[in-house]
């Protein structure tokens, strides 16, 4: 079967790569469609991002569906045939940090794509993939493949919510409104978040943000000083989400969230200078957040039963031999939302 691999910048090829077969408590999977993550644009834009970088050739991709075409011994309560949405999260599940309930920490962690280990982690991006059993998720019949494969984008801004502790109730700034950040909102919505405020600096992601459940859509590129009347009387937001990985959208919330607030930095940037005279006069937090666990079932569960839908975040699908193209694609924030690759596996 042929995989989607990064050998350098620049450099993507479709290769043949052995496929496998499913082992005790594995399932064999056609993959059916795979959405480009802003990791997946570093890889093949940069080789890499910080001090992460492509040291072998790596199979990207990890927001997958597909369709279960094989069972390992001991697999019950799966068929072939079976529609699934697959979590590229595998922790060892022995780690101090697992054992915590932080298995977003694992010190063996196995996410697909990745090349913060060496030998990397082979990506998702293939015609057939062998996963563990629990990494699949059965999707609704009413649920399209492609909208399957949002489960990941949604989890994260799941665990981003699980960070900022509760928000109902609450005036909330999302700043970046790229497929995460849409998704954020539409999570946010359930969470009951009281008003949404989303900012970006193209009008396509703010349109998307609108149809996602944001109240007030922001575009700081037509009026950069759009947030100062947030600022009065030390801010206006009880909690913001910053998705861009812009460090001036992170500086910025500053003004504009209340003392005691939360900021929860969600995009990867660069390195970042606050001034912490700021952080420290109003008391606020600055909270991380990476990957996510336990939410990618509540994402498909969310997805399944319609609570949160996805459609308007896909706005383009292309076939495995144009994905040069849907990389091109995906880096153009003015045309692309979240840019799939339809890799074949669309009955089942």
């Amino acid at each position: 079967m042929r995989a989607l691999v990064c050998h350098a910048p620049q450099d993507l090829r479709l290769d043949d790569f052995d496929a496998g077969r499913p082992g005790p408590g594995e399932l064999a999977v056609r993959v059916a469609y795979g959405g480009i993550c802003g990791s997946d644009l570093h890889y093949y834009q940069h080789g890499g991002f910080g001090t992460v970088r492509i040291r072998e050739p790596l199979v990207l991709g990890h927001e997958v569906s597909g369709v279960v075409d094989a069972l390992g011994e001991g697999v019950t309560g799966f068929r072939v045939g079976q529609r699934v949405a697959i979590s590229p999260s595998r922790p060892c599940g022995q780690c101090r940090y697992c054992q915590q309930g932080l298995h977003n920490h694992c010190l063996d962690m196995r996410f697909y794509g990745s090349a913060m280990r060496f030998p990397h982690i082979q990506g998702a991006f293939r015609e057939r993939l062998v996963i563990q059993a629990a990494q699949a998720h059965p999707i609704a019949n009413r649920l399209p493949l492609a909208q399957a494969a949002l489960a990941e984008p949604l989890s994260v801004g799941l665990h981003a919510i699980q960070r900022a502790g509760s928000v109902f109730g609450q005036q909330v700034l999302v700043t970046g409104c790229g497929p995460i950040g849409a998704l954020l909102i539409a999570a946010l919505r359930r969470a009951g978040a009281a008003r949404i405020v989303a900012a970006d600096i193209a009008e396509l992601p703010l349109a998307t943000a609108r149809r996602m459940g944001a109240d007030e859509t922001l575009n700081l590129a037509q009026d950069p000083q759009a947030l100062a009347p947030y600022a009065a009387d030390k801010g206006a937001f009880d909690a913001m989400f910053e998705a861009s990985g812009s460090d001036k959208a992170l500086r910025a919330g500053l003004d504009v969230v209340r003392p005691r607030g939360v900021i929860v930095s969600v995009g990867l940037g660069g390195e970042v200078a606050l001034p912490m005279n700021q952080v420290v006069a109003k008391e606020l937090e600055l909270r991380g957040t990476f990957r996510f666990h336990a939410e990618f079932g509540v994402a498909v569960r969310f997805l399944n039963e319609g609570l949160v839908d996805g459609s308007p975040v896909i706005s383009h699908i292309l076939g495995l031999a144009q994905a040069t193209d849907a990389f091109r694609l995906a880096a153009d924030k003015g045309q692309a939302m979240k840019v799939q690759i339809d890799f074949g596996a669309t009955t089942g």
